[in-house]
């Protein structure tokens, strides 16, 4: 699913499993979740399978995929990524350096957030936008901007190692027929980086009852 989201050249995998083949996690990462519940090894599991079929897509050897600060994943030396999982799904992307400046993806069910989230991660112009022609009844726009706002962040703090809260990125969606569920959108920042944009373009998806979003950020990017 995630693949139709992104251009050629960014490597992806993919899958609806819950969990991961036996053995597949290297030392290391086994010990990331030592002490974690039986669910969070499965699904760390699961979606460090998607990075290494995703290494192999790249043509390169498997390597294990550690932590950095705020969980971010560290990639091989020349490649930037992102991975994402939920109830369900789980996914991770892959591209050179070369090409990709950044990369953030995000899956989420395509569920209504709880009333109190909502209110606290959308500004007030977004909860009175809906793109025009859209399914309104097929998606769950609260939760399609959390997601949304998810990439933002993947993409954003790699290259900065700053916090973004979700009041300093605006989204607007689009789509480009009447009754579709899947578009893009553009996500304007308040906050400003050096040599950073302010304004970053990506996709979205309703489909399988999942709401899925993706960044991708040319290497070529000018601010």
């Amino acid at each position: 699913m995630i693949e139709r989201l992104l251009p050629a050249h960014v490597a992806c995998a993919d899958t609806y499993e819950t969990d991961a083949p036996a053995g597949s996690l290297y030392p290391e990462e086994v010990q990331l979740v030592a002490t974690s519940v039986d669910r969070r090894r499965h699904e760390f599991a699961a979606v460090r399978a998607c990075a290494r079929r995703a290494m192999a897509a790249l043509g390169l050897p498997p390597a294990p995929v550690l932590r950095g600060h705020r969980g971010m994943p560290l990639w091989p030396d020349g490649t930037v990524g992102s991975m994402t999982h939920c109830d369900g799904y789980r996914a991770a992307v892959l591209a050179r350096a070369s090409e990709v400046r950044a990369v953030g993806i995000d899956a989420e069910p395509n569920e209504p957030l709880p009333p109190d989230v909502w209110e606290a991660i959308s500004l007030p112009s977004e909860r009175a936008r809906r793109p025009l022609g859209a399914d309104s009844r097929a998606i769950h726009w609260d939760r399609l901007l959390f997601s949304a706002k998810e990439s933002v962040f993947k993409t954003w703090y790699p290259l900065t190692r700053l916090e973004l809260d979700f009041y300093e990125a605006d989204i607007s969606f689009r789509t480009s027929q009447v009754g579709a569920t899947e578009g893009t959108f553009t996500a304007e920042l308040s906050l400003t980086a050096p040599g950073m944009p302010r304004s970053y373009e990506g996709k979205w998806l309703i489909d399988d009852g999942f709401a899925v979003t993706a960044i991708v950020l040319p290497a070529s990017h000018s601010t």
